[in-house]
């Protein structure tokens, strides 16, 4: 097991639980309204932003927020102007950012700067500072702020989006909301789960909790307790195995996932009905 000192270690905990509550809640508003291209590609333009950052020598978190949130201001606009879905543009904007990152990492000159190119690509318990559980904790507040105070609108919006539009809920502010809420929990946990790996982090937790529940109201409780225990577990698990701490995590949510869709209440009612319609 790594010894590493106690403030780090309090630090980088509290990190872990903060990443894995902030990414997880914004999972349910992915995988509920089929944003996984969406998440996908907001996470490695803060991988990039986070990439240039090294390479101009700029506190990565303030350039990974930045092209995130180009990102998802570029996402609408570009789709209308140039009369292509959207999936199409989310997969032109995803490439030209993970090509940006891979062009920023290898300009980044010396070793301190590969040091922090590679903690960006998996993640470290020592990149963690106070700042970052700082900010962390605001977007955990501001998130479940959100979540109390728009619960109807949310609810609608995650039911059905033209139902929601057509009983007045503003969809567009919604919807540019959540992805910008999505660009913030990727872009503040980078740090620790690393850019090529984070996007597991918003999908498996709530992916896990929607093998158990139908009810949305469980699923928002279930996910993010899902992601603080995988985050916990992975961040255990690297430090007796010497693994990337992102790796970790992403390891542990991807075998809790494993055993959910194996034990799931959903199979066996789904298994049930194909035997007897059958």
């Amino acid at each position: 097991m790594i010894s590493i000192p106690m403030t780090l270690l309090i630090t980088a905990t509290l990190g872990s639980v903060l990443a894995g509550l902030t990414c997880s809640i914004a999972g349910v508003f992915v995988v509920r309204l089929n944003m996984a291209s969406i998440g996908f590609c907001m996470s490695h333009a803060a991988f990039a932003g986070a990439a240039f950052g090294v390479l101009i020598e700029v506190d990565p978190l303030l350039t990974a927020l930045l092209f995130a949130s180009i990102a998802a201001v570029l996402l609408s606009p570009v789709a209308s102007r140039a009369k292509l879905n959207t999936d199409v543009v989310i997969g032109i904007i995803f490439s030209l950012m993970i090509a940006l990152a891979f062009i920023f990492l290898n300009l980044s000159p010396g070793e301190a700067a590969s040091g922090a190119a590679l903690r960006i690509l998996w993640g470290s318990i020592f990149a963690v500072s106070e700042f970052d559980v700082l900010y962390l904790a605001l977007l955990s507040v501001a998130i479940i702020s959100f979540v109390i105070l728009f619960y109807k609108e949310i609810l609608a919006l995650l039911f059905n989006q033209k139902l929601a539009k057509a009983a007045g809920v503003n969809t567009y502010v919604f919807m540019l909301v959540i992805v910008f809420i999505t660009g913030l929990a990727v872009s503040l946990s980078l740090k620790l789960v690393g850019g090529l790996l984070v996007y597991a982090l918003i999908i498996n937790p709530t992916s896990t909790a929607y093998q158990y529940f139908w009810d949305l109201r469980k699923i928002m409780v279930f996910s993010p307790l899902v992601g603080v225990a995988s985050c916990l577990a992975g961040f255990l698990f690297s430090l007796e195995t010497d693994f990337p701490v992102g790796a970790s995590i992403v390891i542990v949510s991807a075998l809790i996932l494993a055993v959910s869709i194996t034990v799931s209440p959903k199979r066996r009612i789904s298994k049930k009905s194909r035997a007897s319609a059958a």
